[in-house]
């Protein structure tokens, strides 16, 4: 008896990590079929001849770097790449500005608050592509409702080229996107406002802190691992966004909002080099990958400080 007990307590460990392992292999195959597969896919088409031809033939032979070296040869990549990181830093710190005034606002919590957070939560919940038709049409130079009201209060007179203009085009898009993206960072930081004891807020109000004093002592310290959470989120979601742009300004006018996300539509479903479309969207797993690394590794700081 003591034998057969001795077995099963040594058999034990690795019976606990072969449950463990099952418990864990759905996700596993999950993640190899879903998205390491199309990882390796789109590597090695980067390096591959992949035109429509290849979809007939089923010939897609090595090019070893020409794909590469015509994707950084365009110069249309450079503008592509320092437009999508005005685009995506603009969206971040309109995003996150106005999200953490509302959550700070909304935290006093006052009558019908909650029905107002779920009204401003609908720009979040429409589709991006709904959103960006209705902005257009908001956006319109001769017929749209933001430059009829600017006509009315008398701060224009000939209308906005808010999509038409090279110069303007840009900064329209990041506008569409900061009011898309202000629900996620209030809801996340709301959340995140909700955990902070209420006793340091007395313990500040009775030392003489004023609210400016206290939000920079206390409350953004304390939501350090929350705006790391919604800030790498936000960059790893808005560096890659395509329908959104397609669907304002379709990177124009004379691809002054292209992005790297444009960029790769573009080569890949209007110029029908795959090849290169792939480049493009591997730039893209790198930078994402980069930030999600910096994420990791700012967490496991938190954790280790015990924040």
């Amino acid at each position: 008896m003591s034998a057969t007990t001795e077995r099963t307590r040594a058999r034990s460990p690795r019976v606990r990590a072969l449950y463990r392992w099952l418990f864990v292999l759905p996700a596993v195959l999950y993640m190899l079929a879903f998205f390491g597969y199309p990882l390796v896919r789109n590597v090695l088409m980067s390096f591959q001849e992949f035109t429509p031809r290849t979809y007939f033939t089923g010939e897609s032979p090595f090019n070893g770097l020409d794909n590469w070296r015509a994707v950084f040869e365009d110069p249309l990549l450079k503008d592509a790449f320092w437009q999508t990181m005005v685009f995506t830093v603009g969206s971040l710190v309109g995003q996150f500005t106005l999200g953490m005034a509302l959550a700070v606002f909304f935290s006093r919590r006052f009558r019908l608050s909650g029905l107002v957070r779920a009204v401003l939560l609908l720009p979040w919940l429409v589709p991006m592509v709904v959103s960006a038709v209705v902005w257009r049409r908001i956006m319109d130079e001769d017929h749209g409702v933001l430059n009829s009201f600017l006509e009315t209060v008398g701060l224009s007179s000939d209308g906005v080229p808010w999509l038409s203009s090279p110069s303007v085009a840009l900064l329209s898009v990041i506008l569409v996107n900061i009011w898309i993206g202000i629900p996620f960072n209030m809801v996340i930081l709301y959340g995140g406002l909700q955990e902070i004891p209420e006793e340091l807020y007395e313990a500040a109000a009775l030392d003489g802190a004023g609210p400016w004093r206290t939000f920079w002592r206390i409350t953004l310290p304390m939501l350090r691992p929350v705006v790391t959470v919604v800030l790498v989120l936000g960059f790893m979601s808005t560096v890659k966004i395509l329908d959104l742009v397609l669907a304002l300004t379709g990177g124009g006018p004379a691809d002054s909002t292209q992005t790297l996300g444009t960029l790769t539509y573009q080569l890949s479903f209007l110029r029908l080099d795959f090849g290169q479309g792939a480049v493009v969207g591997n730039i893209l797993i790198v930078i994402s990958a980069v930030f999600a690394v910096l994420y990791l590794r700012a967490n496991r700081a938190d954790q280790g400080s015990g924040r």
